[in-house]
């Protein structure tokens, strides 16, 4: 597994709150009692993400924006929907580096 998915960006996320969010066809994904387990077909590399993390990408693999899928989250967990956004926007940045999600653009491609 993966676990630099953890580890702090070292440089500025270029995913912004606006920003809508996909998971890929080459991408599958199946939430256990302790982690996300995520697959890319593409590259055959599995990851793993913490209850938290792969409950965030659940929420956006709903196709919401991170904005939306922030007060989603923060909503279910209690957290505040500032932190959760920053956090969703790493992450974001982070799964987008290996393939795991793909930025939308304004035409929804």
């Amino acid at each position: 597994m993966d676990a630099a998915i953890d580890k702090p960006l070292d440089r500025v996320s270029h995913v912004r709150p606006e920003s809508r969010v996909s998971v890929p066809g080459h991408v599958v994904y199946r939430e256990l009692p302790l982690q996300t387990v995520v697959l890319n077909l593409q590259t055959g590399r599995y990851h793993g993400l913490n209850p938290s993390y792969g409950r965030m990408l659940s929420v956006l693999a709903e196709g919401r924006t991170v904005a939306a899928a922030a007060r989603a989250v923060a909503d279910r967990y209690g957290e505040p929907r500032a932190r959760i956004e920053h956090d969703l926007c790493e992450l974001c940045s982070r799964l987008l580096e290996r393939g795991i999600v793909r930025i939308l653009g304004s035409h929804g491609e």
